[in-house]
């Protein structure tokens, strides 16, 4: 799909409730699991392009990705800490005891540096938050680092694309950048894995 002409029919068809409509996609693409494959990085770079063309306010988009990021990893985080209590009364297969110990030492040593890097990944943008509340994580140290990671992730892609987006070779390549970049961290997650059992 040509996100950037789906941008282009809702501004027109909906006007200034196109801003509620982002909150919406992003808010859902991070807080509701199932719909990680929504467009997340791609969605907020071309909008900060267009708002270098007028057509939208890059200050308020960036506020507003910004809360849409912070509602959607508190979903995420709240469903994760109920699965979380739910994992300790019953045996879930998916979930069990070492998985989750192994898991809440992740969250209580690199929780925060994590969540402020997952914002910019594909998949972990939506199943860090889950994971996040699963394993227990201090909702302080939770909040924290969302701040931090949804302030950085917001502003940094629509400044990106405020400046980058009309460059011709950038926004006929952007679905291409955003895969390699899942890609790439896929591969370095691989390559550690390959390394510990070595």
């Amino acid at each position: 799909m040509n996100l950037a002409q789906i941008l282009s029919a809702w501004m027109t068809s909906y006007g200034p409730a196109v801003y509620l409509l982002l909150f919406v996609l992003v808010t859902a693409e991070i807080g509701i699991a199932p719909l990680f494959f929504l467009p997340g990085d791609p969605l907020l770079f071309l909008c900060g392009a267009l708002s270098a063309q007028g057509a939208l306010d890059p200050w308020l988009l960036a506020l507003l990705f910004f809360a849409a990021a912070l509602l959607g990893s508190a979903m995420a985080y709240g469903c994760g800490v109920l699965l979380g209590r739910q994992a300790q009364r019953r045996n879930y297969r998916w979930l069990n005891g070492p998985a989750l110990v192994r898991a809440q030492r992740f969250f209580e040593g690199w929780g925060g540096l994590g969540l402020l890097v997952t914002p910019y990944v594909a998949v972990l943008r939506t199943f860090a938050p889950l994971a996040a509340g699963i394993a227990g994580m201090d909702s302080r140290r939770f909040a924290l680092a969302t701040l931090a990671g949804a302030a950085l992730w917001s502003a940094g892609l629509v400044a990106a694309g405020y400046f980058f987006g009309n460059v011709p070779f950038v926004r006929e390549h952007l679905a291409g950048l955003a895969l390699s970049g899942v890609v790439l961290a896929g591969a370095a997650a691989l390559v550690k894995k390959m390394f510990r059992r070595g």
